[in-house]
């Protein structure tokens, strides 16, 4: 069953590689969506895809690449929008 998630990563998540690891993660788990950083500093993404694999793709951006320090997450569940491909901006 397919699942939508929007999160914020908050914390030391930007100019740290964690938007193309999030693609790297999200390529290898089969999810689709998209990360961009926002101007206060976090990190916004969206994760679509069956519900494992948005989970397992949620609880790497609980973590990011080992260069990120992230301080909390907060998400949101989302109806499903039929998305394909990560993107990243």
């Amino acid at each position: 069953m397919a699942t939508r998630r929007r999160v914020t990563v908050h914390g030391s998540v930007q100019g740290v590689g964690f938007r193309w690891s999030a693609q790297q993660e999200a390529q290898r788990l089969g999810v689709a969506g998209s990360a961009r950083n926002l101007v206060d500093g976090t990190v916004a993404a969206v994760v679509e895809g069956e519900a494992d694999a948005v989970d397992a793709m949620v609880a790497w951006l609980r973590l990011g690449p080992p260069s990120a320090r992230v301080s909390h997450v907060d998400v949101v569940d989302e109806a499903p929008r039929g998305a394909t491909g990560f993107t990243i901006a």
